[in-house]
C-alpha cells in the first residue's frame, strides 16, 4: 500500500468510525487501529459490512499480554496501563487491503472482551486459543473453553507471570484414558557447562 493509499484508507476509517477509534498509526508499512473494549461488536460490524470497506475475512486473532512493556504508557499507544490485548488481523479481499486492530481489555484482574463468533465465525478457535493461553475472557462465545491444554490445567502459559519451572508434569495415561498430574521426573538442577579448550587457547604469538 502506498502512502496515498494508506492516507486515504485512513480518513475513510476516520470517518466511519469516529469516536470509536481511540488511535491508528502506520509501521512498516501496516496499518494498526486501536479501538476501545467497548465498542468492539460495532466497529467489527462497521469493517465488515461498510461498502468502503468490505473486511470479509479474519485472518488471525490472539492475545498479547503488556506486562513487562512498562515503557509504553503513551496516550498514543491506546494502552495506559492495561495489560492485556487482543490483536485482530482483517483482509479486505475485494479492497485487496490489510488491516490490524487492536482491542485493551479495560479490567487486568478479569480481561474481557466481546466476541466476534457473529461476525467473523472462524474466531471461535481463535477466541478459545486467546483465553486458554491468556485468560482472556470472551463473552458471548458459543463454547468458551481450553483448546490446547488439558481441561484440569491450572494457569495461562503465555501469561509473562506464568512460572516455567514446577513440581508436577502431566502425560497420557493409557490405563485410566485420560491426562493425569505426578510429580515430575526429572530432579531439579542447576547446569554449569564444562567449557574445555586447548592448552594455549587465544595466546598471541609474540
Amino acid at each position: 500500500m502506498t502512502t496515498l493509499q494508506q492516507n486515504n484508507f485512513s480518513e475513510v476509517l476516520t470517518n466511519r468510525l469516529g469516536e470509536k477509534l481511540v488511535n491508528f498509526h502506520v509501521q512498516h508499512g501496516e496499518l494498526t487501529i486501536v479501538v476501545d473494549a467497548r465498542e468492539i461488536s460495532a466497529v467489527s460490524k462497521i469493517l465488515r459490512d461498510d461498502a468502503a470497506l468490505l473486511f470479509d475475512t479474519l485472518i488471525d486473532l490472539c492475545g498479547m499480554d503488556y506486562l513487562t512493556y512498562d515503557d509504553d504508557l503513551s496516550e498514543e499507544s491506546g494502552r495506559n496501563a492495561k495489560r492485556f490485548a487482543v490483536v485482530y488481523h482483517l483482509l479486505s479481499v475485494e479492497k485487496n487491503c490489510r488491516l490490524r486492530m487492536r482491542v485493551f481489555a479495560d479490567n487486568n484482574e478479569f480481561p474481557a472482551v466481546d466476541s466476534v463468533t457473529e461476525i467473523w465465525p472462524v474466531a471461535n478457535w481463535f477466541e478459545r486459543e486467546a483465553f486458554d493461553l491468556y485468560g482472556i475472557v470472551f463473552s458471548n462465545h458459543p463454547d468458551l473453553r481450553r483448546i490446547l491444554t488439558d481441561y484440569g490445567f491450572i494457569g495461562n502459559p503465555f501469561r509473562k507471570d506464568f512460572p516455567l519451572t514446577g513440581y508436577v508434569e502431566m502425560r497420557y495415561d493409557e490405563q485410566q484414558k485420560r491426562v493425569i498430574y505426578q510429580p515430575v521426573s526429572i530432579e531439579p538442577r542447576e547446569i554449569t557447562p564444562l567449557v574445555r579448550r586447548e592448552e594455549y587457547y587465544g595466546d598471541c604469538e609474540l
